[in-house]
């Protein structure tokens, strides 16, 4: 019969249960250089290798075009529009939600500010009077969205669907199918300024990263919203009112969406409720390849900064070389799923990114 050990015995530790002798060095311990690679550095890094990446391959197959001033400005002016999306989709998704609405709301926050009873009142006021109304509808949007989904309690992807079809469709009606012209020169003149040889939808785009970033890394707003992405019944508990907080990400994803249909109506000059189509997939993109957590938990705004610049210089390179779009959008399927793969291997939800 085998020996049994009787209660409240000491249990002779062996050799690998033993401390380590004083001085010497743990060797379950990461040094310095792995820390910071395998934070958000070292995730921002790989970001910025793959956009060197594909600068190299725009220099090199385009020398005369690709690395002009003009060409960079213009594809900053390119990806500004989607970056400002991509920031309200960043919140979004730090908190485990999603938001397909947000293509469908800038087409009808454009149609709704080009309304002629809206140009006309404008023209009797200021023309801002357009800017404050498409944000308005946007706004609108993405409360609507963070009802049905916080106190509704419907899946976020369904109401946001049902949101994209129904915001799509209304700003059909509104604009007849028609494209609605700006008429307010000085609105025109405004959205097309340069400040310092920069574009000012530049501009637009950088300041809104910048207070995403802020909003997520420097405030208990973006605390809160990291804590709700990683488990939300814990954050309930801890007493964050998730609902509510849930309510106000949607709408500031809408607020986004609102303030990129106003960098279309200066890119265009123009109305539709063609304006937006499938944004919304080029953000959420953007996102999950900047290093967000599709399932919540960590958010980086510059994570998402650099997956916008990295799509738009893709397709910068393809123009230039004049290359078949259809093989661009190869090329970014097998980047996202990538992406996807090397979150699934490597990402802890453990906490905010930059």
């Amino acid at each position: 019969m085998s020996e049994q050990q009787t209660p409240g015995a000491d249990v002779v530790p062996t050799a690998s249960d033993a401390p380590p002798p004083a001085g010497a060095p743990r060797t379950d311990q990461k040094t310095g250089m792995q820390r910071v690679l395998s934070g958000s550095v070292g995730r921002n890094l790989g970001l910025v290798v793959a956009l060197i990446v594909l600068v190299i391959v725009g220099a090199v197959t385009a020398p005369d075009t690709f690395l002009s001033i003009s060409n960079t400005l213009t594809i900053l002016r390119q990806a500004s529009i989607l970056g400002v999306v991509a920031v309200g989709m960043t919140l979004i998704i730090t908190a485990g939600g999603i938001d397909l609405s947000v293509g469908s709301v800038l087409g009808l926050a454009s149609v709704v500010a080009t309304l002629a009873a809206v140009q006309d009142l404008a023209d009797q006021l200021h023309w801002s009077l357009m800017i404050l109304i498409a944000l308005l509808v946007g706004v609108a949007a993405g409360l609507i969205n963070g009802v049905v989904i916080a106190y509704g309690k419907v899946v976020a992807f369904m109401a946001t669907l049902a949101m994209l079809i129904a915001a799509r469709g209304l700003a059909e009606v509104l604009a007849e199918r028609r494209t609605l012209q700006v008429k307010d020169r000085d609105f025109i003149e405004f959205m097309n300024l340069d400040f310092i040889g920069v574009d000012i939808l530049i501009w637009i785009f950088a300041i809104v990263a910048v207070l995403g970033w802020v909003v997520l890394n420097r405030t208990t707003f973006g605390r809160r919203t990291v804590a709700i992405g990683g488990n939300r019944e814990a954050a309930r508990l801890a007493g964050i009112n998730v609902k509510r907080h849930t309510m106000w990400l949607y709408a500031i994803s809408g607020l986004c969406a609102g303030i990129a249909a106003v960098m279309f109506l200066g890119r265009t000059t123009a109305g539709t409720s063609t304006h937006g189509t499938l944004l919304e997939l080029d953000a959420i993109a953007a996102v999950v390849v900047g290093g967000t957590l599709l399932a919540g938990g960590r958010g980086t705004i510059v994570g998402t900064v650099f997956g916008v610049l990295i799509f738009t210089t893709l397709t910068n390179v393809f123009v230039q070389n004049n290359l078949n779009s259809s093989i661009q959008a190869v090329v970014k399927g097998v980047i996202i799923v990538v992406a996807v793969l090397l979150q699934q291997r490597f990402a802890r939800p453990t906490g905010r990114g930059a």
